[in-house]
């Protein structure tokens, strides 16, 4: 569409400098109602995430503005993660758009998309979030961005409905036995 605007996202790594508009932006209601309650243990693991090798947290930047955060992980990285049953290589991803004001605009599905085409073109095979099956409007925004739901689960962290997007330029054949990858080319 020819007066649709422009959006840049940028994605920045989570820095001390940053915690406390984290904070800010957890006790939002849009955000404590599916993160948890609690801002204070969810800012003691984003705390922790900087330093951590298998997550990595990052501010989502629209221009100059902080509008949300976002932190990938690698189920496989982390001890007894219930999801480490996807194939090698894929990323988990969570995030949120703090500024209450952004919330219905379709910024979560652009900014999703942009940073998913980021992890393909690294190689990640497959990217999975897992939202609350009662928050429709990230499904719908998952949805938007091109994940496909391929699961329904309880583990430590809830009632989550597993979505997926896999990296269009790697073929992989999963054995219909135990899902694992058994070929990347």
């Amino acid at each position: 569409m020819p007066n649709e605007p422009i959006y840049r996202y940028r994605f920045i790594p989570v820095e001390p400098r940053h915690l406390n508009m984290i904070s800010e932006w957890l006790a939002e209601p849009h955000v404590a109602k599916w993160w948890n309650e609690d801002s204070s243990v969810e800012m003691a693991s984003i705390a922790e995430h900087m330093d951590s090798v298998s997550v990595e947290p990052f501010i989502i930047m629209l221009g100059d503005e902080a509008i949300g955060y976002l932190q990938t992980y690698d189920p496989h990285l982390e001890d007894d993660h219930p999801y480490q049953d996807q194939p090698t290589g894929t990323l988990g991803l969570d995030q949120f758009i703090g500024e209450s004001d952004l919330i219905g605009q379709g910024h979560g599905p652009r900014l999703l998309d942009e940073f998913v085409s980021l992890l393909f073109e690294e190689g990640v095979p497959r990217v999975i979030v897992d939202p609350d099956p009662a928050n429709s409007q990230a499904i719908k925004a998952y949805e938007k961005a091109g994940f496909v739901a391929f699961d329904t689960r309880t583990s430590i962290y809830g009632p989550a409905l597993m979505m997926a997007r896999d990296n269009p330029d790697l073929v992989s054949e999963q054995s219909p036995d135990d899902g694992q990858e058994t070929r990347l080319q």
